[in-house]
């Protein structure tokens, strides 16, 4: 049996959230509640969701990579958050009813992405 640490799971888990949360509606979503009046909370929603989403990935990656790979293999990870992130944002625009496409919202994918691969290089990458 797999350790947990060393699962796909949590992972997948994760991008799945991701998908689901970023196709949901616009007019599914809440409109009056009183976190959302936080300046640019949607930015921070998908900030946290990438950085997460790169050190879910990381924290496989580690395992799977040599000493010498490793660096580069993070940073693949976090290209694909980047990649991921955009591909969600034209989705929204083309595939889902009331959403669009933000470019800032993919700011902030990005951003939380690099600070998921900064988080993973301190703490994983020390074999």
């Amino acid at each position: 049996m797999k350790k947990l640490s060393n699962s796909y799971w949590p992972a997948i888990f994760w991008s799945a959230i991701i998908v689901i949360l970023l196709v949901i509606p616009g007019s599914d979503l809440p409109e009056e509640a009183s976190f959302l009046n936080i300046p640019y909370f949607d930015k921070w929603i998908h900030f946290g969701l990438f950085a997460l989403f790169v050190v879910l990935w990381c924290a496989i990656v580690r395992y799977k990579s040599s000493t010498n790979t490793i660096k580069r293999n993070f940073i693949l990870v976090t290209l694909t958050g980047i990649l991921f992130g955009y591909i969600m944002e034209l989705v929204q625009k083309y595939l889902v009813a009331n959403r669009d496409y933000d470019m800032w919202d993919v700011v902030a994918d990005s951003a939380g992405a690099i600070v998921g691969l900064i988080f993973s290089l301190i703490v994983y990458a020390k074999k």
